[in-house]
C-alpha cells in the first residue's frame, strides 16, 4: 500500500514557476487553482490521503493545505512541499513514476520533497495508531511553491493560519541543518546586436545546472551540448552545458567569449570579485541556470549562494556593480536572508538525538548552501533525509533514493515525532 500511495504521488508532474502550467487556472468544481492543475492534484492527492488515514485536514484555498493529528495548545509543524523542478532530460526511468531497482527508489520528487513529505505523513499515523497520549498537536503544512522560489504559498499560511510552535522541514540533511547560506536570483541581460549570436535557449530552472543548450550563431551554425543536472546551490555536482556551449561558440562569437571571461567555469564568481566566503559556511556559489534571447537581448538566470554572515546589501550591489560594468542589465528577482540558528537548541538536539539512536550516527549539524522551508518560519530546523557520505541527487536526472535510506528516514521522524510530543 505505502509504495502505490507513493507512486501515485510521483505520477503527478507538478511542476511550479514553468511555462503555462503555473498561470491560474480555473475549475467549475475547485475553483481557482493558483500555481496550475497540477499542483493543485498533488496537493488534494495528500490531503485526501491523511484524510484517509484519519488525520484532521485543510485546503486553504489550494494555496496550500494541513493535516493534523493529536491535541493540545502547542503545535509542532512539519514543512514540506508537493512541487518539483522540471524533469531535465535523459532519464533512464520514467522521471513522473516511481521505479524501484536494485534497492533504489527513482522519480522526479522521491528525494525534494515528495518523498521525505510521505515518509513525515506515515511517521505521524505510526504515532497517531501507537498509542502515545498526543498532548501536543502534529501538524504537516503541504507547501505548493517552494521551488519557485517567491513563496507566495508560505505567506499565505502565515497570514492566514495558525503558526507552528516549532518543528522541522523534511528538505535537506540528516543529522539536522542550523545554517543556510543566502539566496540572490538575478537576470543579466546584454544587447544581441553585435554578440555574435543568433538564438540561444538552455536550461530549465535558474535553481537547476543546465543539462541542455543550444546557441545559433550569426553565421547559422547551431552548437548544441548537454550537461549533468545539479542542485543550483552545489554547481560542482553538475556539468553545466550552457557554459559548455559559450566555451564551444566562443571564438566566433563575442558575448560567448565575454561569457567566459567572466563567468567561465568559475563556480564562486571569481573573475566578478564575488568569490566571498566565511568559516561558517563556506563559499558563495554561482550558477547560470538559464538561458534564452529574444530580439533585442540575450539573457542569463543565475543563482547565486552567499555565505551567512555576509550582509545582503553589500553582496547586492557588488552584484549590480559588477555586471554593470561589464555591459550586463542585472535585475535581482529574489532574495532570501540567511538563516542562522543556535545549533544546539534543545529541538535541534532532540532531531539529532533521534537521528543518533536509530543509525548511530554521531555526526554534528551543518550548514548548507539549499534554501528550504526552514527560513519561512520561525523556529523551524531543516532535518533529513538525506544521510551524512550518501548521494543527494536531488534537481538531478535519475532522481533517486535507497530503499533502506527511506525507510531509515521514516524511522527517525517517527522517533522524533514522539520525543518531541512528549517534551514538557
Amino acid at each position: 500500500m505505502m509504495s502505490e500511495a507513493l507512486k501515485g504521488l510521483l505520477r503527478i508532474p507538478s511542476e511550479t514557476g514553468c511555462g503555462e502550467e503555473y498561470d491560474e487556472k480555473y475549475d467549475e468544481k475547485y475553483g481557482v487553482m493558483p500555481y496550475g492543475r497540477h499542483v493543485f492534484e498533488a496537493l488534494k492527492y495528500m490531503l485526501d490521503l491523511c484524510e484517509s488515514l484519519g488525520f484532521r485536514t485543510k485546503n486553504c484555498e489550494n494555496r496550500i493545505g494541513w493535516a493534523e493529528i493529536g491535541e493540545g495548545e502547542q503545535l509542532i509543524g512539519i514543512l514540506a512541499h508537493l512541487d518539483v523542478v522540471p524533469a531535465g532530460n535523459d532519464w533512464d526511468y520514467p522521471p513522473y513514476d516511481l521505479t524501484i531497482e536494485d534497492g533504489q527508489m527513482y522519480g522526479r520528487g522521491v528525494v525534494d520533497d515528495k518523498g521525505p513529505a510521505f515518509c513525515a505523513v506515515m511517521a505521524m499515523k505510526e504515532l497517531l495508531d501507537s498509542g502515545v497520549p498526543l498532548k501536543k498537536r502534529v501538524r504537516i503544512i503541504f507547501g505548493c511553491q517552494e521551488e519557485a522560489g517567491d513563496w507566495l504559498d508560505m505567506q499565505y499560511y502565515r497570514e492566514h493560519e495558525e503558526l507552528p510552535s516549532y518543528g522541522f522541514t523534511p528538505d535537506a540533511d540528516f543529522p539536522a541543518i542550523y545554517g543556510e547560506k543566502g539566496i540572490i536570483s538575478l537576470y543579466v541581460s546584454h544587447p544581441i546586436a553585435g554578440s555574435g549570436i543568433k538564438a540561444a535557449e538552455g536550461g530549465n530552472a535558474v535553481n537547476m545546472v543546465a543539462d541542455l543548450a543550444k546557441i545559433v550563431t550569426v553565421n547559422d551554425e547551431t552548437i548544441q551540448m548537454s550537461g549533468v543536472s545539479a542542485h543550483g546551490s552545489t554547481p560542482e555536482e553538475g556539468e553545466n552545458a550552457i557554459t559548455k556551449a559559450m566555451e564551444a561558440a566562443a571564438p566566433k562569437c563575442s558575448f560567448a567569449a565575454k561569457y567566459m571571461d567572466l563567468i567561465g567555469y568559475h563556480l564562486h564568481g571569481e573573475a566578478l570579485g564575488l568569490d566571498f566566503s566565511d568559516k561558517q559556511s563556506g563559499k558563495l556559489t554561482m550558477n547560470v541556470g538559464l538561458l534564452k534571447t529574444d530580439e533585442e537581448k540575450i539573457t542569463l538566470g543565475i543563482d547565486i549562494r552567499y555565505p551567512v554572515t555576509l550582509k545582503a546589501d553589500e553582496i547586492k550591489k557588488r552584484i549590480k556593480e559588477t555586471f554593470e560594468s561589464q555591459g550586463f542589465a542585472a535585475e535581482i528577482t529574489e532574495h532570501m536572508d540567511p538563516v542562522f540558528m543556535d545549533e544546539n537548541g534543545e529541538v535541534i538536539r532532540t532531531l539529532i538525538g533521534a537521528f543518533r539512536e536509530v543509525t548511530g550516527i554521531e555526526d554534528e549539524p551543518t550548514v548548507i548552501g539549499g534554501g528550504t522551508y526552514a527560513r519561512a518560519m520561525p523556529n523551524i530546523v531543516a532535518f533529513g533525509p538525506i544521510i551524512p557520505g550518501h548521494p543527494c541527487t536531488e534537481h538531478m536526472k535519475n532522481e533517486h533514493i535507497s530503499e533502506e535510506d527511506f525507510e531509515i528516514a521514516m524511522k527517525v521522524y517517527t522517533l522524533a515525532l514522539k520525543k518531541l510530543v512528549i517534551q514538557q
